[in-house]
C-alpha cells in the first residue's frame, strides 16, 4: 500500500515539475501580478476596463506571430516592417482627411500592398539565414527603419505629395514628430460599443479578432497550413515530400507582415496619435513578449497563448507602475521593473528553448546508444 502511494506521489510530483518547467514564464508572471495587484490598490473595475481595452487594441499584433512560429521560423521580429507600412497608410489617410472607419479602410488599402512587398523581401532574406531567423529579422527591422525615416522625413512633401500643411514640418516637407489621428481616433472602438456597468467593450475589435481566430483555425487545415506545420517539424522531410519549402516560408512571413500592418492600424487608432519616427520600433518586442508570456515558445504558439499572454503582460503593465508608487513613492521605479521583466521574459524563453533542445538531443543520443548496444 505504501509503495503504491509512493509511486503515485512521485508521479504527481513529476507531473507538477513538468508543468512548472513547461509553463515557467506563465508562473513567474502570475506570481508578479498576484503580488502587485493588491499593492497597487487599483479598483477592480479600473483594471478590468484597461484589460478589455488592451485585448482589443493589442491582440491582433500578437496574432501575427503565430504562422512564422508554425513554419519553424521562430518569433518574427521583422513584423516591424508591417507596422511601418501601417503607419504610412495612416499618414495618407490623415493627409486626405478621410475620417472614421473609411479612413482605416483607406489606410489599409495603401498599407497592405506595401506590407506584402516588404514581407516577401524579408522572407527571401530569412531563407538565406536559416537557423538565425529571429536575430536576422530583428536586425532587418533596424535596417528598414532607415528607409522608413528617409521616406517620412525627406521624401514626403518633397517628392511624395503631401497636401496638408498641418502634418508637415515647418520647412515644408517631412512629417511632424507626433501625428494627430483625430480623424480616425477610436473609430473602430466606438463602432459597436457595449457598456455593462462601468466597463465598455469594443465589440467591433473583438469581432475582427474572432474572425482572425477562425481564419487561423481554418488556415491550419488547408494544404498550405499543413505544409507550414510539416516544415516546422522537419524541413528535410518536407522537402523530400515535395513541399516547396522556401516559397512556403516566404508566404508565412508575408501573411505575418500583413497582419502586423493591420494590427498596427488598429493599435494606433485606439491611441489617437502616432509617434511618427518611433511608434513601430517596439512593436515586435511587445508582441513577442506577450506571446511568450502566454506560454508559447519559438517553435510552438497557439491562439490560447495569445490571449493568456496579452492579458498577463498588460495586467503587469497596468499594476506594476502603480505598485511602484505605493511601495517606493515613484512610478518611475515601477516602469523600470516593468521594462526589466519584459526583456527578461524574452531572454528566459529563449534560454529555456535552447535548454530543451539540448536536453532532447541528449536523450535521443542516449536512446540511440542504448538501442545499438
Amino acid at each position: 500500500m505504501k509503495s503504491n502511494m509512493n509511486v503515485k506521489s512521485k508521479y504527481t510530483f513529476e507531473l507538477l515539475r513538468r508543468f512548472c518547467a513547461d509553463n515557467l514564464v506563465v508562473v513567474i508572471f502570475l506570481t508578479i501580478t498576484a503580488f502587485a495587484i493588491p499593492v497597487s490598490r487599483l479598483p477592480a473595475s479600473s483594471i478590468a476596463q484597461e484589460i478589455f481595452t488592451r485585448i482589443g487594441r493589442n491582440s491582433f499584433l500578437v496574432f501575427s506571430l503565430i504562422l512564422p512560429v508554425m513554419a519553424g521560423m521562430g518569433i518574427n521580429f521583422g513584423m516591424v516592417l508591417g507596422a511601418m507600412a501601417g503607419q504610412i497608410g495612416l499618414i495618407f489617410a490623415v493627409d486626405w482627411s478621410i475620417a472614421g472607419v473609411s479612413g482605416l479602410l483607406f489606410a489599409s488599402l495603401i498599407a497592405v500592398p506595401i506590407a506584402a512587398l516588404l514581407g516577401a523581401l524579408a522572407g527571401k532574406i530569412l531563407n538565406k539565414a536559416r537557423g538565425r531567423e529571429m536575430v536576422t529579422g530583428y536586425i532587418l527591422g533596424f535596417f528598414m527603419d532607415g528607409f522608413y525615416q528617409l521616406i517620412v522625413l525627406y521624401l514626403m512633401g518633397n517628392i511624395i505629395p503631401i497636401h496638408s500643411p498641418a502634418i508637415t514640418l515647418s520647412r515644408g516637407y517631412g512629417i511632424r514628430n507626433t501625428l494627430n489621428l483625430d480623424t480616425v481616433r477610436q473609430s473602430l472602438d466606438k463602432l459597436l460599443p457595449l457598456k455593462i456597468g462601468s466597463i465598455t467593450f469594443p465589440i467591433a475589435n473583438y469581432l475582427i479578432i474572432t474572425a482572425l481566430c477562425f481564419f487561423i483555425i481554418w488556415f491550419r487545415k488547408t494544404k498550405l497550413g499543413q505544409d507550414m506545420r510539416a516544415i516546422g517539424q522537419d524541413e528535410n522531410v518536407s522537402h523530400a515530400a515535395g513541399i516547396n519549402v522556401d516559397k512556403t516560408r516566404i508566404i508565412a512571413i508575408v501573411i505575418s507582415t500583413v497582419l502586423a500592418c493591420l494590427g498596427q492600424i488598429i493599435f494606433l487608432q485606439n491611441m489617437g496619435n502616432m509617434a511618427t519616427y518611433n511608434a513601430h520600433r517596439q512593436t515586435g518586442f511587445f508582441a513577442a513578449a506577450a506571446i511568450l508570456v502566454g506560454g508559447a515558445s519559438v517553435n510552438k504558439a497557439t491562439i490560447t497563448n495569445v490571449f493568456i499572454g496579452t492579458v498577463l503582460l498588460h495586467l503587469m503593465y497596468i499594476v506594476v507602475p502603480r505598485a511602484g508608487v505605493e511601495l517606493f513613492g515613484s512610478a518611475q521605479i515601477g516602469e523600470f521593473f516593468r521594462d526589466a521583466f519584459s526583456y527578461a521574459i524574452i531572454a528566459l524563453a529563449l534560454v529555456l528553448h535552447a535548454w530543451r533542445l539540448r536536453a532532447n538531443t541528449a536523450l535521443s543520443r542516449k536512446a540511440l546508444i542504448e538501442k545499438s548496444s
